[in-house]
């Protein structure tokens, strides 16, 4: 019985813990430096996983650092992740790190700056090159074809710098008024766009810059910041919002700028095609624009609305969270409460069942000591003898027979067929008077013209139980049929069987079956 509750416990238990779920694709994400331009990427990455409700991000950056980025990368690899996006810090020291990731079958999504290596799955970027002579372009109709040049590259070995670079130089080809009067070593950041233009000046103190061209607009605003409102300045990022690109070139402080493309949520969508075996293409170019003040208001307009909606969008998927944890919080609940019940019926019904076994049994013991009596077998073998202890029954004891026998007497087993017809007459007797509540072993005794020691003795060695004993069971069991075939109430029955107290029946039947007279025709 222990058992059997023990593994029901187990399966509520189970019951109880099971729910549904999607499995979880775990995409890493390093990040080779922290910006504006990366923070507009991250919240779009974000916003593109709100609509794959199976993606979970995990973000990395590097802070411009090499050495970082490839422990970054290992440790998202050695965690698990199923999808590995990266921006290469530089292009042949990241390298190694990626192609760790790729040999061990994780995909990979390389984008905004390229690998020295072919071992990615796709590659997703604007054209920098593009870019670098598009506004080489512009600087050359800006100048009217004449005029001096200031260049200002991005961090040294990364692709972005290298192609902006090129782009920017090939436009400026076969222009001879067009005089690039210095090129300096950036790392993208201001301050240090900053130092490094203020020693050029300091070195140069002859030369004069018409126009400066940095790699991206922090680098722009850096140099002006060093030589002052005098001098045009020309960026590449083109960000929104505050002190973005477009509103500095609208407020004049840039004279023009270049859209670069973050377009996080396109990434998580190719990420997902790969990730669910669909179509994709391995190289994609998003498309970027010029900004200049012709159109910078307008962009702004337009960006600034845009990222109204997708902070307004952020918005309601933060309370659609906190609204589906509580959700779950309460689907727990009522499983949990759904599996307590289910266990408590379970528990119940095995139960029930365990009485009316229980039930069962006493009554086919009932059945093979009384009712069959005259087929029961002897307790000892046939013509062999038994030793009796004298026990009291029904307050008085053998010993108070006027024969006066001893404690223990060693008598004769009747045969099976002596014993059988013995067996027959005491149940006639027992039958004949079982509502008799007066009726004495005595009585009984006297019926079968036995002396009480005689039945005692003859009861015993046939049936192994005394007078009383079996007198007892009659009643008991009588009573349990007329509470199954009759309407008679309980102390109906008890008095029917030959009891004085319906209290005094009840207790005794509870002791014989284990549940009360009232219980059985429930």
């Amino acid at each position: 019985m222990r058992q059997r509750f023990f593994y029901l416990f187990v399966l509520a238990t189970l019951l109880v813990s099971c729910s549904g779920g999607k499995v979880k694709y775990r995409i890493g994400i390093s990040q080779c430096s922290d910006d504006i331009w990366r923070d507009k990427q991250n919240a779009e990455l974000r916003m593109g996983a709100y609509f794959h409700d199976n993606v979970e991000l995990k973000f990395a950056a590097a802070y411009d650092s090499d050495e970082r980025q490839v422990q970054q990368i290992d440790s998202l690899v050695n965690n698990g992740i199923d999808l590995l996006i990266v921006a290469p810090n530089q292009v042949q020291t990241i390298s190694p790190a990626i192609d760790r990731a790729y040999d061990k079958g994780i995909p990979v999504i390389v984008f905004e700056r390229k690998t020295s290596s072919q071992k990615y799955t796709a590659f997703i970027s604007a054209d920098n090159y593009e870019m670098g002579r598009v506004m080489g372009e512009y600087i050359v109709s800006r100048l009217h074809g004449r005029g001096t040049v200031l260049e200002i590259k991005g961090l040294e070995g990364s692709s972005p710098a290298i192609e902006r670079h090129n782009g920017f130089m090939d436009a400026l080809k076969g222009i001879p008024g067009i005089k690039v009067v210095g090129s300096l070593q950036g790392d993208w950041t201001e301050p240090t766009a900053y130092e490094t233009t203020k020693q050029w000046l300091l070195n140069n103190k002859d030369v004069r810059a018409d126009l400066v061209f940095a790699a991206n607009d922090r680098t722009a605003m850096g140099a002006r910041k060093a030589l002052g409102g005098e001098v045009l300045y020309c960026g590449i990022d083109g960000l929104p919002g505050e002190n973005g690109g477009i509103q500095l070139v609208r407020d004049s402080l840039l004279d023009a700028s270049y859209i670069y493309p973050t377009h996080g949520d396109q990434i998580i969508d190719l990420a997902v095609r790969i990730l669910e075996g669909k179509p994709y293409d391995k190289e994609t170019l998003m498309m970027s624009a010029l900004v200049t003040r012709d159109n910078a208001k307008v962009l702004l307009m337009q960006s600034e609305e845009l990222m109204r909606q997708a902070d307004r969008l952020d918005q309601l998927h933060d309370k659609a969270d906190n609204y589906l944890h509580e959700l779950d919080t309460q689907h727990v609940i009522n499983w949990l409460a759904l599996g307590i019940i289910i266990l408590l019926v379970v528990v119940f019904v095995l139960f029930y069942l365990y009485l009316l076994r229980r039930i069962s049994m006493q009554r086919e013991r009932v059945v093979s000591t009384l009712w069959n009596m005259g087929e029961a077998p002897s307790t000892a073998p046939e013509g062999g003898s038994i030793v009796l202890n004298t026990e009291t029954a029904l307050g008085s004891s053998p010993e108070t027979d006027t024969n006066k026998q001893s404690d223990e007497k060693t008598i004769e087993a009747p045969s099976g067929a002596v014993g059988g017809a013995f067996v027959a007459r005491f149940r006639e007797a027992v039958e004949a008077r079982l509502a008799d509540s007066d009726l004495s072993v005595d009585d009984l005794a006297a019926d079968m013209a036995l002396s009480r020691v005689q039945l005692y003795r003859k009861v015993k060695a046939v049936t192994g139980s005394s007078p009383v004993e079996l007198l007892r069971t009659a009643r008991l069991n009588r009573a349990y049929q007329l509470l199954l075939t009759t309407d008679k109430s309980v102390s109906e029955v008890a008095y029917a069987v030959g009891f004085t107290a319906p209290s005094y029946f009840t207790k005794c039947f509870k002791e014989e079956y284990g549940i009360v007279p009232g219980d059985v025709r429930k």
